[in-house]
């Protein structure tokens, strides 16, 4: 993760919101499945769109859905299935904090993630 010096969480919370692009993918990790993680011997990766999750907390636990999109800027993923309804009765998505789900099947489409993951075996 990223290396914040201070404890206090209003600094915490600064570092997070002010981190620069390249460090915000790391916010957006989510632990492995325990078959995933036997196969390939890591505990958490980042999410990407394709992947395959399993929500494990709030009110949308125990729902499996695919990765519709990744909000870098909020660190927040839509689930597809997770949803609440408005006012008019309309579904809408609701974003889920990554660290709540857990990584059921990986996008493999992208040959350098596939050659990373492949490389931790």
């Amino acid at each position: 993760m990223v290396r914040i010096e201070s404890i206090q969480p209003r600094k915490q919370r600064k570092a997070r919101y002010n981190a620069p692009a390249h460090l915000r993918g790391k916010f957006l990790s989510a632990p492995l499945s325990p078959d995933l993680r036997k196969e390939y011997r890591i505990r958490s990766v980042r999410v990407v769109k394709g992947d395959s999750v399993k929500v494990l907390r709030g009110n949308a636990a125990g729902t499996e859905g695919v990765v519709d999109a990744v909000d870098t800027d909020r660190s927040l993923i839509v689930v597809q299935g997770v949803a609440v309804p408005k006012a008019d009765g309309t579904e809408v998505p609701r974003p889920v904090n990554p660290s709540n789900v857990q990584v059921t099947k990986l996008n493999l489409k992208d040959p350098r993630r596939a050659g990373k993951l492949s490389e931790a075996r």
